[in-house]
């Protein structure tokens, strides 16, 4: 029978570790709830491999507080707040399970904060760059409802679907962005070390070669001997138009043209209607107000032009016009997504509507991404290879010359 090691928490938040031999972890799990602890963490003693500091495995971040953390110790917090320990005593065992410093830093001031009588949400609101205005109001809409787990673990699924959805599209440009710079290095290959080796070839033939011979070798020349140069030309503009970009300036201009462009451009543009309403049907299912909730979904947009008619929403819902009335006057939404709110607006269910919205546009997102990619790939391929077969025929055409010459 195998042996698993296991961390639990106690009622008044101590840790404890110890092993069991079980058939499997869920019976591991099940004895540690039968004894009144709430099991954190049970794995196979056998496949461990950490490295055990103080009795405990630990490994050390230095690295800063980032969503992944963010998303990491809400859905303990869940798991903890579910069974029933206190939120002092969960943050002060999230406080010991943790092997990043800023992390332990980060809890340990909410916990302080906690424990001198400030809500739990204004604890977070000290940290407000990291956790935002969406999470901020989402915890305090459970403080409100006295559920603060199901709000967390709620909470989490939005984080997580938020995550999965911006991992599929980093994903799907990934081997474009790997393709791309393959065929820069082979084309930067061919002009720097294959041509250079025909120069001796081609010496003295003069206009006597044909035009796409010498402009593949002075192409050639130019990365031979400039090459250094044209490198660091090449990473000072990039890290310049980077910096641009960065700008207001820069950001807005750029966000303007990359929605106008034919295959990318409408899928950004669902990518960021999704989070609109993936975070307003979330808000609006654990009861924040209709305009609260429009206020702080229209910021997860990151798009600035697409963010600015989302914006006149929340005033025209203030001046007393209906959802879909508001909807209609932005004219970013398509007619599916409108009646899919009026069926909501009439039947009081605005926030599950939401919801059902962004899975549609998440599956669009998705399916068009494919599309994408099943048409990207053959044209980098295409391209690639007819810019390398533009070089080999030009050479060939320069070694024809030399032939006809000395016929």
């Amino acid at each position: 029978m195998p042996e698993f090691a296991w961390r639990a928490a106690q009622s008044d938040g101590q840790l404890i570790e110890g092993r069991s031999q079980a058939a499997a972890a869920d019976a591991v799990l099940r004895q540690l709830r039968e004894r009144g602890l709430t099991p954190l963490k049970v794995e196979n003693a056998a496949a461990t491999a950490a490295v055990m500091v103080g009795g405990r495995a630990r490994r050390v971040d230095k690295g800063p507080v980032g969503r992944t953390d963010v998303l990491a110790f809400t859905s303990e917090l869940s798991i903890m707040l579910r069974a029933g320990l206190a939120l002092d005593n969960a943050l002060r065992v999230l406080i010991e399970m943790t092997a990043k410093p800023r992390v332990q830093q980060l809890l340990q001031g909410v916990l302080e904060d906690v424990k001198g009588g400030a809500p739990f949400s204004r604890a977070l609101a000290k940290h407000d760059a990291l956790f935002g205005d969406f999470y901020i109001n989402m915890v305090r809409s459970g403080e409100a409802s006295g559920q603060m787990s199901e709000v967390l673990e709620r909470l989490v699924a939005h984080m997580e679907r938020v995550r999965s959805l911006r991992e599929s599209v980093v994903s799907a440009t990934l081997y474009p962005a790997i393709l791309l710079g393959v065929a820069v290095l082979s084309l930067v290959g061919m002009l720097g070390f294959v041509v250079p080796q025909f120069e001796k070839l081609f010496k003295g033939m003069g206009d006597a070669l044909p035009w796409p011979t010498r402009i593949v070798m002075a192409l050639g020349q130019g990365f031979r001997h400039n090459g250094l140069a044209i490198a660091i030309g090449a990473a000072v503009l990039g890290w310049l138009a980077w910096r641009w970009l960065r700008s207001p300036t820069g950001r807005a201009w750029w966000q303007t043209r990359v929605l106008a462009l034919p295959v990318v451009g409408p899928l950004l543009y669902k990518y960021e209607l999704t989070l609109f309403s993936r975070s307003l049907g979330t808000l609006l299912g654990n009861g924040v107000p209709l305009l609260t909730g429009l206020h702080i979904a229209t910021e997860t947009v990151g798009n600035t032009k697409l963010r600015a008619p989302l914006a006149k929403m929340a005033p025209l819902v203030k001046e007393g016009a209906r959802m879909v009335r508001a909807m209609e006057a932005t004219g970013v939404f398509e007619p599916l997504a409108i009646n899919l709110i009026r069926v909501g607006e009439e039947t009081g269910r605005i926030g599950p509507m939401m919801n059902e919205l962004a899975d549609v546009l998440d599956r669009e997102v998705e399916t068009g991404i494919k599309r994408a990619l099943t048409l990207l790939e053959p044209i980098l391929i295409l391209v690639l290879g007819a810019l390398i077969a533009a070089i080999i025929v030009s050479i060939l055409l320069g070694i024809l010359s030399i032939n006809d010459l000395a016929a």
